[in-house]
């Protein structure tokens, strides 16, 4: 599937970050000084430009007031939903300010619940969306660090294998932790959900980091 690659302004990371013919890459604001960083000219800028203080020459910009109800990375992923794209992948999302970071957390939940793929690729590690379904998750060392939480006030039918600590049809809430810290064990993982959103953090190996 074609995917749409978001680039905003927190810590980025170039792992994954392969863009192909059919792919789009949109830089939220300031997320753009990492893209011109690595040479890549993205398809679409987008923001109010606080933060960016400039309009790059050559690359196509679409400019909003700061007194809006989005945030950048929010305005580029309804730009990427307008184009056609149901795949995305979040960087710069992480690191930086904590509440820009919940409310990339926010924008990964809703845009998995709207039938999308989604993903969030930061330095240490991914944040994948679920949302009724299951999830394989992605190869990492016996130990590693994966936490499952809830995006929304329950997800029921909880059940993750492969891991140290399993669940089988666990019900998660929004106000209990309970799927943090559990840890890889070598075997094939997975996270499923029966009705309900989760964002699943996995952690990468200090060498893989």
């Amino acid at each position: 599937m074609p995917t749409c690659y978001l680039v905003g302004a927190g810590e980025f990371t170039t792992r994954g970050f392969t863009p192909v013919a059919g792919d789009c890459v949109i830089a939220a604001d300031a997320g753009y000084r990492a893209l011109a960083a690595i040479g890549v000219k993205p398809d679409l800028l987008v923001g109010d430009f606080d933060s960016l203080h400039y309009r790059p020459e050559g690359v196509p910009c679409r400019a909003f007031p700061p007194e809006k109800d989005d945030t950048d990375l929010g305005l580029a992923l309804s730009e990427g939903w307008t184009r056609g794209y149901r795949t995305f992948a979040l960087y710069g999302a992480g690191g930086g300010r904590g509440d820009h970071f919940v409310a990339n957390l926010q924008l990964l939940g809703g845009l998995n619940r709207r039938g999308a793929q989604v993903r969030m690729v930061c330095t240490a590690y991914d944040v994948f969306a679920l949302t009724n379904g299951v999830l394989p998750l992605p190869p990492r060392e016996k130990g590693t660090v994966v936490s499952v939480f809830c995006h929304g006030e329950r997800a029921q039918g909880v059940t993750l294998t492969g891991l140290r600590y399993p669940l089988t049809h666990a019900v998660l809430t929004c106000d209990h932790p309970l799927g943090v810290s559990n840890e890889y064990t070598g075997l094939d993982a997975r996270v499923s959900v029966e009705q309900g959103t989760l964002l699943v953090f996995a952690a990468l190996a200090p060498e893989d980091a």
